[in-house]
């Protein structure tokens, strides 16, 4: 049996963030002895991804950036565009690749944390409060860990009832072109040129690196993935007949499913004081937007600064309470079609400060922000919404 005081399963954003900041030493006593563990190489293994967020100033990060933007720009359909200048944040896009090896390099030869690539079954607590973690490495050995706090990232097994879940899926085309079609100042946030599907709503999203090269994503909000053909057939149809790209080789491609849903992520495994949930896992993906990154930041801090101060580490909650409800109410309005999203979302840009636009989609709005935002929408079918979700049922929602 291995100790260890902390156990953090799986090596994406969250658990790398988690022991980036877990702390090497303390005022007082000891540092924690941290295990990392990682799937083996194989299909556990999370793809290459790009995650995106806005930022002030310096960034812990900031040397696995790819590339950062101060100008954000979002098209209707019609074509008509608002451009916004987001300083002093800047929207900062990281490469998985990039990321890891940051943390690999502040990471090596630290006191007390072991890194470990295993497959972890069920995490069960024990009488005294400690939590049993059992791993089979890469050889099929058996690798058995206590620890006194177990930080789990890994998607439940079965999803948390909900009353709406719609997905976001995407994917997306590392592309560069002959002629220089891209302003490497602007990302296009949303792009609402392209075709809109029967239910929710489908958007470009460009992240330029340079004048030929760039991220170009299809993206849709709706109940189901599309098939590899119809992404590529989306794709080709943005960049050739919306974005004029003229002659364009793909480099690489990415492609991803983001749960969009009201869904209460627990923070906590049932029954265990010692077993906590953290990342998209522990409900850090804000329902109505998808980002993730940001938030797994501030819980990874908070996270950490419990554990310099001796305390129990319970991840707070990603996302305020008055942030979720608004999304509840999005979602299913979206949903239901009582609002047309494209249109909402582009009258959001076009008559919200970006501060305040900014601060309201990361959940950090006042309440009187809020409500000035919450004017800037359809208020009628948002207020039926509003009213008709205390008596929804909530139920569990099968993956797609």
């Amino acid at each position: 049996m291995v100790e260890a005081d902390i156990v953090v399963v799986g090596a994406g954003a969250a658990g790398l963030s988690l022991a980036h900041r877990l702390p090497a030493e303390v005022p007082r006593g000891a540092a924690p002895s941290v295990v990392l563990i990682d799937p083996p190489p194989g299909p556990l293994r999370a793809p290459r991804r790009t995650w995106c967020f806005w930022e002030s100033g310096p960034g812990r990060f900031d040397a696995a950036t790819t590339a950062s933007w101060e100008w954000l720009r979002v098209r209707s359909r019609d074509g008509a565009a608002v451009l916004r200048h987001i300083a002093p944040a800047r929207y900062k896009m990281i490469r998985s690749d990039d990321f890891e090896a940051l943390v690999d390099r502040d990471l090596k030869d630290r006191p007390g944390l072991r890194r470990l690539a295993a497959t972890v079954g069920t995490v069960t607590p024990l009488p005294d409060g400690t939590a049993c973690v059992p791993a089979t490495d890469a050889t099929g050995a058996r690798v058995d860990l206590r620890a006194r706090w177990v930080f789990d990232s890994r998607p439940p097994d079965r999803p948390p009832p909900a009353r709406t879940r719609l997905l976001q899926h995407f994917r997306g085309w590392f592309v560069r072109t002959e002629r220089p079609v891209f302003d490497p100042e602007v990302v296009d946030l949303m792009d609402f040129r392209t075709g809109q599907p029967e239910r929710g709503l489908s958007f470009g999203y460009v992240l330029p690196t340079g004048r030929h090269t760039a991220l170009v994503e299809y993206t849709e909000f709706g109940p189901t993935p599309l098939t590899s053909a119809a992404y590529d057939g989306a794709l080709d149809d943005y960049t050739r007949r919306v974005l004029r790209t003229g002659a364009t080789e793909v480099l690489s491609t990415e492609q991803g499913v983001i749960p969009m849903t009201d869904a209460v992520f627990e923070r906590w495994a049932e029954g265990s004081g010692a077993v906590f949930r953290i990342g998209m896992a522990g409900g850090a993906t804000r329902a109505s937007t998808g980002y993730t990154f940001a938030a797994v930041q501030r819980q990874s801090e908070a996270v950490a600064r419990a554990v310099r101060a001796g305390r129990r580490p319970v991840p707070p909650p990603p996302h305020p309470a008055r942030a979720r409800l608004m999304d509840a109410v999005l979602l299913r309005a979206l949903d239901t079609g009582r609002v047309d999203g494209p249109d909402l979302f582009f009258r959001l840009f076009d008559r919200v400060p970006a501060g305040r636009l900014l601060r309201f989609l990361d959940g950090r709005s006042p309440l009187y922000e809020d409500l000035a935002v919450g004017v800037r929408t359809p208020v009628l079918p948002m207020l039926r919404t509003a009213a008709e979700l205390p008596w929804l049922p909530r139920r569990h929602i099968s993956a797609r």
